[in-house]
């Protein structure tokens, strides 16, 4: 078994969907990034390059590269998921917390539980939401931060 530990942040920006977890949610703005701006999924695809001792996702799919100019997030962790099983992996399971003062996101948590526990072939996906009560860059809604904790095993 491997464990491997992800991190990522977007700021809003506007005229930009809000994609988060592989899903669409609403609201007044979207991520700013090279692709979709997915930092849950961002962070999933650190967590599982992290536990194959594989780099990061700029080193994978950087953003100097226009082959993932706005390009889903789920096709990015399709790959790192595949990545993994040429390694000799497939994700047991995966933990995370999403930290942002707005939107609300629990109502969003089970369609992003649906759509990565898909996407990685397991049950067993954990998404927790939190706010940062009011501080820093996320407590002033300038961003969301997302963390992700995965779980490879041997297949």
């Amino acid at each position: 078994m491997r464990t491997g530990f992800g991190y990522d942040s977007h700021r809003f920006a506007e005229g930009r969907d809000f994609i988060l977890g592989g899903i669409r949610i609403p609201y007044e703005k979207g991520l700013a990034g090279h692709s979709d701006a997915d930092a849950l999924i961002h962070a999933l695809i650190d967590a599982i390059l992290g536990a194959l001792c594989a780099g990061d996702i700029g080193t994978h799919f950087p953003d100097t590269d226009d082959r993932y100019k706005n390009i889903s997030s789920l096709v990015l962790l399709d790959h790192t998921v595949r990545m993994a099983k040429e390694k000799g992996f497939a994700v047991e399971s995966m933990d995370s917390t999403i930290i942002a003062q707005a939107p609300k996101l629990a109502p969003h948590i089970g369609p992003m539980r649906e759509v990565l526990s898909e996407a990685l072939n397991t049950a067993l996906v954990s998404i927790k939401a939190k706010t940062n009560e009011g501080m820093g860059f996320i407590g002033r809604g300038e961003g969301i931060a997302a963390f992700a904790v995965c779980v490879l095993k041997p297949v």
